[in-house]
């Protein structure tokens, strides 16, 4: 199996894709409602507004929970054939809060 880098690669070779809001999955000083928006996305839309070339590393940092306007979210990758889905790690280029 070649190497699967960019949005491209992920949609020759068939893969879905399916993001969650992660917000209210952390402690901290003040209690934050937890989001539990999910969803599947479609891989040819992304390919039509970031490009073949995005990497698919950064795609979480340019992500938004439509539900509660979060940014932290996480994305799935199914890929065929596979068992479970393939979570990318996080991002250097996420931007902290």
């Amino acid at each position: 199996m070649p190497e699967i880098v960019t949005l491209g690669d992920a949609y020759q070779a068939g893969w879905g894709i399916r993001v969650r809001c992660r917000r209210g999955d952390y402690t901290g000083p003040a209690k934050i409602e937890r989001c539990s928006y999910t969803a599947s996305l479609s891989m040819e839309t992304l390919v039509c507004t970031r490009g073949r070339a995005f990497p698919l590393a950064r795609l979480p940092a340019r992500l938004r929970c439509p539900s509660c306007g979060d940014t932290n979210v996480q994305v799935a990758f199914d890929v065929p054939g596979g068992a479970l889905p393939v979570f990318v790690p996080d991002s250097p280029y996420r931007r902290r809060a």
